[in-house]
């Protein structure tokens, strides 16, 4: 069947929706031996031989889907030409190529998700599901209430408003408090950058929810496999503890 070529190549893991339409633009795909870069343009995986830098890309048989806590000192990243450690690393007993859903910094640890099915992540990350993801946030010195007020009713960024939010106290430390920060944009360094706008100096944040998963007993670097109920249920905006799952790594 005769699909686009973006579709074709998220749905076999090599890369998200997004990043594959940037592959075609840069002339790395090859249908049956020609470089295609126009995004509108088809092929049929059964039939043609699709190449991305030069390999052929397969359909995979089985579709994964991991949740990992990811700790602090990884970059969010199969693979870095610096050579700093990556999540893949992590991945100890998967043997099937995936990629993360979406991105953590390199200092932000917690629950990531990662496949290698295409349009399941595609979905996750569209806006227009407003999937909540939940971050705890270690601030340096006290939050005060109007604080508070301005990062729930949104903050002004270099690239435009930040919608509503909401946003709670945890813990009232005698140097430090902690925050809960629930969002369901996904700008880069959303909450640090939000964080800083209202004066607040971020000192560990963690994500501790992605719509319907929480992260549960899960240690950092230990992951496990998403059962079919949860990743159909998973494009949700509403809160839920989520099953712990067995930790694997």
């Amino acid at each position: 069947m005769m699909e686009r070529l973006q579709k074709i190549i998220s749905a076999a893991g090599i890369a998200s929706r997004r990043a594959s339409e940037e592959m075609i633009l840069a002339g790395q795909v090859c249908v049956n031996g020609i470089v295609v870069t126009e995004l509108g343009s088809k092929a049929d995986p059964a039939t043609d031989t699709i190449t991305v830098n030069g390999k052929p890309i397969t359909i995979p048989d089985r579709k994964l889907y991991v949740l990992l806590n990811k700790p602090v000192g990884y970059m969010t990243t199969m693979s870095d030409p610096e050579g700093r450690p990556v999540v893949g690393d992590l991945l100890k007993d998967i043997e099937e190529r995936v990629y993360p859903v979406g991105r953590l910094d390199y200092n932000t640890e917690g629950l990531l998700l990662l496949t290698n099915d295409g349009e399941w992540a595609n979905r996750l990350m569209h806006p227009r599901h407003e999937v909540e993801k939940e971050y705890h946030v270690r601030v340096r010195g006290k939050v005060d209430g109007q604080q508070l007020k301005k990062l729930a009713g949104g903050v002004e960024l270099d690239d435009g408003m930040t919608a509503p939010a909401a946003v709670r106290m945890i813990k009232d430390g005698d140097r430090n408090d902690w925050i809960s920060v629930t969002i369901h944009e996904g700008r880069n360094r959303q909450v640090r950058r939000m964080c800083e706008a209202v004066s607040l100096s971020v000192v560990r944040l963690k994500r501790v929810r992605y719509g319907s998963l929480a992260i549960g007993p899960l240690k950092p670097g230990q992951y496990r496999l998403l059962d079919k109920a949860e990743t159909a249920g998973l494009i949700s905006c509403g809160p839920s503890s989520g099953s712990p799952g067995k930790a694997r790594g």
